[in-house]
């Protein structure tokens, strides 16, 4: 028990740091370093240390990893744990590549709860997230576990905006006719990842989402200390449940406990703190002597996330996050004209704007860095006053910039256009230091030519400010785009995609959700783009023999107000990205050409085919 009177029964235990999948949000495209073999905890040490738990109050132990079925014992492990007196559940979280082969043997030993991991229904998106083909396999393993008795078998899906947050009501779909618990687990981007809460989709989100389709939808009672909300749909044989990481911490019924693949102890999964029982172990340590060290370690577990902030809090105490670096003038610039509101604040301020680390002095308050990100926040102040804030730092940091403009052809008269905020004036030397539309720096004198504002240009106002086009005012219409793009690969590298022999996958298969997935995000990667509904995006790939090449063509569709031509192009473009991106460890000698858009409908400019 812990200082905050948490009775903790339940132990989770990594087998391995090995897996044989690459899944974007768990680890790098290469792998991770891996412990030696002698750092790990042997069969005999896991068990060891098992009996000691199940002594003391643990009566569930769950086997993860890495991937815990490709540990060669695995199945005498289980059937090592099923021996122990008190011990009531030996579960496992598993990818399932393995869980065909490997299920009647582990069903047999003892085993008797199941968690398999699966964020996509689309075989392509599979490949895509986790790098590796094996979704049928997968598949194949869910619907043996079901076969052979396990009810329910657990699904969890990590759901992340932009890639898999349209498929939640399929996977409520899933349970119609299984018996499957679909675990919605909000996205958790630590440790590796920024903190990114724009990939972040709520549980109450998706419940809003799926209650839409199912409006029966059933809440069922739940333990007290489990950590996930569960819901049926009437007449399904399975359910679906929450599990709010993020949203709506439940570490104030948290009765877990982890031992790692090296044999350390974390009281939280936050937490950096650890204990090696591992050492204790093989210097000689006493099972007194072991329970006193395992007793002291949960006795300093904090009372929530190891002690570090959530987004619950947030709401409450919102934060400004500071990188170390300034972004790209234009972009300083857009993000003044558009100072975020409250509820944008703690989730898009630091990707519209990035300041020098030295804000917090300029503000006179103590900062604190996040331990993960080197990132420092500024807590509790006003988000609105954080802005202007920033804003009269930036103004400082970009003093002595004007953009000049001297153009005869223009209707606009000569003048500065200002970069700064509201009144507060850039003070420009002659305006007749530069000629023609510049960048000047007026500390060097220097002067780098920059396209000027026009009449033509839609994406800019009266002040010649980049800013969002109103469309407002537009009747809505059927529109499409087509844009192409075209890979030239060279010999080998186009024989290995023709073969499908690239060692990272299936290259046109990837390439073409990660097409898609772009189309999808173009509003989030454009700065000026609207964000559109679209309500079909096609992404196709061929192979041309003769040029050694891959031509992409992708094409979107809208109902709307304004055309689809940059989700188009943005499709083509991530298509083409990720062809070079699987295919450089082949060659580097690779050329992307071509890219363009071939024809568009819709709108009062009238449609436009490339001849």
């Amino acid at each position: 028990m812990d200082s905050f009177g948490r009775q903790h029964n339940y132990l989770r235990i990594s087998l391995t740091e090995k897996c044989n999948l690459r899944c974007q949000y768990c680890m790098p495209e290469e792998g991770v370093q891996l412990t030696p073999k002698s750092e790990l905890l042997t069969t005999q040490e896991i068990i060891t240390l098992a009996r000691l738990f199940v002594k003391e109050g643990v009566d569930k132990i769950r086997l993860t990893g890495g991937e815990p079925l490709i540990r060669p014992d695995v199945v005498d492990i289980v059937g090592e744990l099923d021996k122990l007196e008190g011990l009531k559940t030996i579960a496992v979280t598993t990818n399932g590549i393995n869980l065909t082969r490997l299920l009647p043997r582990l069903k047999e030993a003892g085993l008797n709860a199941i968690n398999i991991s699966l964020d996509t229904l689309v075989p392509a998106k599979f490949e895509f997230i986790v790098r590796r083909k094996g979704f049928h396999k997968v598949m194949e393993g869910i619907h043996k576990a079901t076969e052979l008795g396990y009810h329910p078998v657990k699904v969890n899906c990590v759901v992340m905006r932009g890639f898999n947050e349209d498929e939640v009501l399929d996977f409520v779909d899933f349970t119609k006719d299984l018996p499957l618990d679909v675990r919605f687990i909000e996205y958790m981007p630590f440790d590796g990842n920024k903190w990114n809460f724009k990939k972040m989709v709520s549980y109450k989100e998706m419940l809003d989402t799926i209650k839409q389709r199912w409006p029966e939808l059933e809440k069922l009672p739940c333990e007290t200390s489990s950590t996930a909300k569960s819901y049926k749909v009437p007449h399904f044989q399975g359910q679906i449940s929450f599990i709010t990481s993020m949203s709506e911490h439940f570490c104030g019924s948290c009765n877990r406990l982890r031992i790692t693949a090296d044999g350390n102890l974390k009281v939280c999964l936050f937490g950096n703190s650890e204990v090696s029982l591992r050492d204790h172990l093989r210097s000689g340590a006493s099972e007194e002597e072991l329970i006193q060290i395992i007793g002291a370690a949960v006795s300093r577990k904090k009372k929530q996330h190891a002690g570090m902030f959530n987004i619950s809090r947030m709401k409450n105490r919102p934060m400004v996050l500071i990188e170390p670096a300034l972004m790209s003038f234009p972009l300083c610039q857009d993000a003044l004209q558009n100072p975020p509101n409250s509820k944008q604040w703690g989730h898009t301020f630091s990707h519209w704007l990035t300041l020098r680390a030295s804000l917090p002095k300029q503000n006179g308050k103590a900062s604190v860095k996040n331990k993960f990100t080197g990132q420092v926040f500024l807590p509790g102040s006003h988000p609105e006053k954080q802005w202007h804030i920033a804003t009269g730092i930036l103004q400082t940091q970009l003093r002595g910039y004007c953009v000049f403009q001297k153009d005869p052809s223009s209707t606009f008269d000569s003048k500065c256009l200002d970069a700064s905020v509201g009144q507060v004036p850039v003070d420009c030397q002659s305006k007749e230091a530069c000629s023609g539309s510049e960048f000047h720096t007026r500390d060097s004198g220097s002067c780098t030519r920059v396209l000027h504002a026009s009449d033509n240009l839609t994406h800019t106002d009266e002040e010649g400010r980049a800013t969002m086009v109103d469309v407002g005012g537009k009747p809505d219409s059927r529109r499409s785009a087509v844009a192409g793009a075209v890979v030239l690969l060279g010999e080998k590298a186009f024989g290995m995609v023709k073969q499908n022999q690239v060692k990272k996958g299936d290259v046109l298969a990837v390439a073409q959700i990660a097409g898609i997935q772009g189309a999808k995000l173009t509003s989030q990667l454009i700065p000026l783009c609207h964000n559109i509904p679209l309500y079909h995006v096609e992404v196709s790939l061929s192979l041309d023999e003769a040029r050694h090449a891959v031509v992409i063509r992708s094409s979107c569709h809208t109902w709307g107000r304004t055309g689809v031509e940059m989700e188009a192009l943005t499709a083509a473009s991530l298509a083409a990205l990720t062809v070079y991106d699987m295919c450089k460890a082949v060659t580097h000698d690779i050329v992307i050409q071509e890219l363009k858009l071939i024809s568009k409908t819709g709108g009062q400019r009238g449609d436009f085919s490339r001849v």
